[in-house]
């Protein structure tokens, strides 16, 4: 989780305010499976890649060397996951839940989830389809949503 906030310090793009989860569909306007032209086409052109990731990771703030934002992992040059960054304000769903709810908003809204332990926060996650919604929760907190294709690991290292 240190690795991605020191990554996340990056410029400033294009991204929704505030951005929204479609579960099983998209994040902040972008589907699994985009090009890396939609992406850019969507966030804008200004982000920073991340060095240590075993996969094309880029990071999207809101402010230059601020954390909040968004991030996608590419994979043969289109989207294979795309998540949150440090609790971006006012990112929602449909249904009302907001990053900065409480975790159990995410079962009242979506019924029992599975549970995964990351190192140090949790992932519940919800199966739509062939893609992963992950919610994040951090000290009972909601903290970033994630989408990634069903079968992919949920902890974002």
């Amino acid at each position: 989780m240190r690795s991605l906030l020191l990554a996340a310090l990056t410029l400033a793009g294009a991204l929704p305010d505030p951005g929204t989860l479609v579960p099983g569909e998209r994040l902040g306007g972008l589907r699994l499976g985009a090009t890396r032209a939609q992406v850019t086409a969507a966030w804008g052109q200004s982000h920073g890649v991340c060095r240590s990731c075993r996969q094309t990771t880029w990071y999207f703030t809101y402010r230059p060397f601020e954390p909040q934002g968004a991030g996608v992992e590419l994979r043969r040059g289109r989207v294979s996951a795309l998540f949150t960054l440090w609790q971006p304000p006012g990112w929602r769903t449909p249904q009302g839940l907001r990053l900065g709810d409480d975790g159990s908003r995410v079962t009242a809204l979506y019924g029992p989830l599975p549970r995964i332990r990351c190192a140090g926060y949790e992932a519940l996650t919800l199966r739509r389809g062939q893609t992963l919604t992950v919610f994040y929760v951090l000290r009972d907190e909601l903290w970033g949503f994630g989408l990634a294709p069903t079968g992919a690991r949920p902890c974002r290292e």
